[in-house]
C-alpha cells in the first residue's frame, strides 16, 4: 500500500492531537472510568478526522479507506485503549452503514453531526445471549403505522452512557435469521430507553460500557438504514471495517510496549549485567517486532484489496485473529521482563495487558475468525 504526503499529513495531525490533548489526561480518565467522549470527538471532528473516508456532501473528506487506516494506525499512540476504542466505534463501527446505505435525510440528520463530533455514536448489536453469534439477537422492531416499536436489550455497548445515537440491529420480520434484520438509527433520548450503570470491566477502563434496555421505543420507519431486511448484510460489511481498524490500531501500541521494555531492561541490571543483554530477552523482543511487522504487512495488503473492491473477508479475519493473539502475547512477554514492576496497576505495560485482552473477544472472537477462515478455505464441515 503506497502512502502519499496526504496520508502522512493525516498521520502527523493525528499524532500531534493525541500527544498534546489526549495522552496528558488518560491517567485521569482511567481513574474516573470514563473519558469525555463529546469533548474528545469535537477535537477530532474540528480537524476533519472523524470523516476521512465519509462523503464530502456530509462533511467528510471523501478519501478512500487507506487514508482512514493512516489515522487508525496513529490511534495506537493513545495511552488508554478505551479512548481509541471509543473513537473507533464512532468512525468505523457505528457509521459505515449509515454513510453507505442511509438515505440523504438520515445522513443529513445523523451522519453530519457524527463527523463533526457533535453527536456521540454507539453500535448496539450484542446482546446477553448473542455476542459473536449476531444472527441470534432477540431485539425486535415491530411495525405500527409509520413507526417501529422496539423491544429488547443490548449488552457491552461502547460509548453507551454518553451516546446521542444508537445504530441498532433488530429483527424486523419473522423470516430466515440472516434476512429478517434491519439496522435502525435510534436517538438515545427516545422515550423507553434506559441504561444500566457503567459495567465494571477488566480493561478498557476509560471506555463507558453499559447494558441498554428498549421498552416500547417508538421511532419512524424512515430511520431504517437502507433496505429493510438487509441489516445482517450491512452489519457484516461494517465488521470488515471494524476488523481492519482493529488490526491496524494496535500496531503502534505494540511497538510502544516493545520500546518501553527495551528501555527498561537496558537500564535494569541483575547478576552483573543488564536484563536486555540476556539473549533470551533481546531475541524475544526481536521476535515480537517481527510479528508486528508481519501483521502490518497483512493488514496493508487486505486494505489495498478492500479499496480495490476485492472480497477481503479472509484476510480481514486473519488480521483480526492475529491482532487479538498479539494483543495478549506482546504485553504478556514485555510485562515479564519488568519483573515486579510489571505487576503494578499503573504500569503502562500492565494497562496494555488488561486492555488488550478484549481484542480476542470483541468484534468477533478468535474462534469466529477461525471459523470464517476455515469456511473460506473449504475445510469447515458447515462449508461442505
Amino acid at each position: 500500500m503506497l502512502f502519499t504526503e496526504q496520508h502522512q499529513a493525516i498521520a502527523e495531525t493525528t499524532a500531534r492531537l493525541i500527544q498534546n490533548e489526549i495522552n496528558p489526561f488518560c491517567d485521569q480518565w482511567e481513574e474516573e472510568g470514563i473519558f469525555p467522549a463529546r469533548e474528545v470527538f469535537r477535537k477530532f471532528g474540528k480537524l476533519g478526522l472523524l470523516g476521512i473516508a465519509k462523503p464530502e456532501a456530509y462533511g467528510g473528506m471523501g478519501l478512500d479507506y487507506s487514508y482512514q487506516i493512516a489515522f487508525a494506525e496513529e490511534l495506537g499512540l493513545v495511552a488508554s485503549g478505551g479512548v481509541s476504542m471509543g473513537i473507533g466505534v464512532q468512525t468505523d463501527m457505528a457509521t459505515p452503514a449509515l454513510a453507505k446505505h442511509g438515505s440523504d435525510e438520515l445522513r443529513d440528520e445523523f451522519l453530519v453531526p457524527a463527523i463533526s463530533g457533535d453527536n456521540v455514536m454507539s453500535i448496539a448489536v450484542s446482546e446477553p445471549s448473542a455476542g459473536s453469534d449476531v444472527a441470534a439477537i432477540k431485539t425486535t422492531a415491530r411495525k405500527d403505522g409509520d413507526d417501529y416499536i422496539i423491544n429488547g436489550t443490548k449488552m457491552w455497548i461502547t460509548n453507551s452512557t454518553q451516546a446521542d445515537v444508537f445504530c441498532l440491529l433488530a429483527n424486523t420480520g419473522d423470516g430466515p435469521v440472516h434476512k429478517n434484520k434491519s439496522l435502525i438509527v435510534v436517538p438515545a433520548n427516545t422515550p423507553g430507553i434506559t441504561r444500566s450503570e457503567r459495567l465494571n470491566k477488566l480493561g478498557m477502563r476509560s471506555s463507558d460500557t453499559a447494558q441498554i434496555f428498549f421498552d416500547d421505543v417508538r421511532v419512524p420507519q424512515r430511520n431504517c438504514i437502507g433496505q429493510e431486511g438487509f441489516g445482517f448484510i450491512y452489519q457484516m460489511e461494517q465488521f470488515q471495517e471494524e476488523r481492519l481498524f482493529a488490526a491496524v490500531s494496535v500496531l503502534k501500541g505494540f511497538e510502544a510496549c516493545i520500546q518501553e521494555t527495551i528501555n527498561y531492561t537496558r537500564d535494569r541490571r541483575a547478576f552483573g549485567k543488564s536484563i536486555l543483554d540476556n539473549q533470551v530477552v533481546h531475541f524475544a523482543l526481536a521476535e515480537l517486532q517481527t510479528e508486528v511487522e508481519l501483521l502490518r504487512a497483512l493488514s496493508y495488503n487486505a486494505i489495498e484489496g478492500y479499496i480495490n473492491g476485492e472480497d477481503v473477508t479472509t484476510k480481514a479475519s486473519m488480521a483480526k485473529l492475529k491482532s487479538g493473539r498479539l494483543s495478549r502475547q506482546v504485553p504478556d512477554t514485555c510485562l515479564q521482563y519488568f519483573g515486579g514492576m510489571g505487576f503494578m496497576w499503573d504500569n503502562p505495560i500492565a494497562r496494555s495487558y488488561r486492555d488488550g485482552r478484549l481484542a480476542s473477544i470483541g468484534g468477533g472472537a478468535d474462534e469466529v475468525m477461525l471459523d470464517i477462515i476455515c469456511k473460506k478455505m473449504g475445510i469447515s464441515p458447515r462449508a461442505q
